[in-house]
């Protein structure tokens, strides 16, 4: 998950350090100390690895001092605030294929959108990204449910409007969660809307002044790798 994730999907984030999703298992802590002994990784900050405050959310920090990755910060996990279990991250998964019979399980694209909707500016483009991606891995695929990712999800204006235009029936359904679809359909989605061709924050404030509910949007899109596929879970 988290910014290595990004990178693998083709929504390319250079991260410093490498986030953990785990199941809180107290067999699964033993293999998780066992690796970061293997690491030689040091609890860095606050707080320190304990069940209940990974099981609040919070993440456990620390810093790899082994040789080959000394100075790389890894971050574990239990609970992803305003996210489903575990056990339901883990069912839709996408899994990644290496050479030699190695895997990675990530978080899908839509989770870790969700997961990537933070404060912090510099995550937007990567939402854009990720969301492009995922519709030109996938738009001779169409589904319900990634028909209604896209149309919630998409930050590009010329691709809202093209969706709006192809899903009509799909478009409707959702307006009460994203309003400013109806300007999508009409075609009016405009320059009070978006900034470069990418639908604003500012824009979507705009609509819900109208009307319209407010949805956070980015200002750019960063380069999304089309052949960037969920591998198991189907999505």
């Amino acid at each position: 998950m988290g910014g290595q994730a990004c990178v693998f999907y083709g929504a390319a984030q250079f991260s410093k350090d490498v986030d953990f999703l785990v199941l809180a298992d107290m067999s699964n802590f033993a293999g998780l100390h066992a690796a970061l002994g293997e690491l030689e990784a040091v609890p860095i900050a606050v707080p320190r690895f304990d069940t209940k405050v990974l099981d609040r959310g919070h993440a456990v920090h620390f810093r790899c001092q082994a040789i080959g990755v000394k100075g790389l910060r890894i971050d574990v996990m239990t609970r992803l605030r305003d996210l489903p279990s575990f056990s339901l991250l883990w069912d839709r998964r996408t899994t990644i294929h290496l050479e030699g019979g190695e895997e990675i399980q990530m978080l899908s694209i839509p989770d870790l959108v969700n997961a990537k909707k933070t404060q912090r500016e510099k995550d937007w483009p990567m939402i854009s990204a990720l969301v492009e991606g995922h519709y030109q891995a996938m738009e001779s695929l169409p589904t319900l449910e990634r028909i209604q990712f896209w149309l919630r999800e998409t930050r590009i204006s010329e691709r809202l409007v093209a969706l709006a235009s192809r899903f009509p029936a799909e478009t409707q359904e959702l307006l009460e969660n994203r309003p400013l679809l109806a300007l999508a359909g009409s075609g009016l989605l405009g320059a009070a809307q978006t900034r470069n061709g990418r639908v604003s924050p500012c824009g979507e404030k705009r609509a819900h002044a109208n009307g319209l509910s407010h949805h956070r949007g980015c200002r750019k899109m960063g380069n999304a790798n089309p052949q960037a596929r969920c591998l198991r879970s189907g999505f």
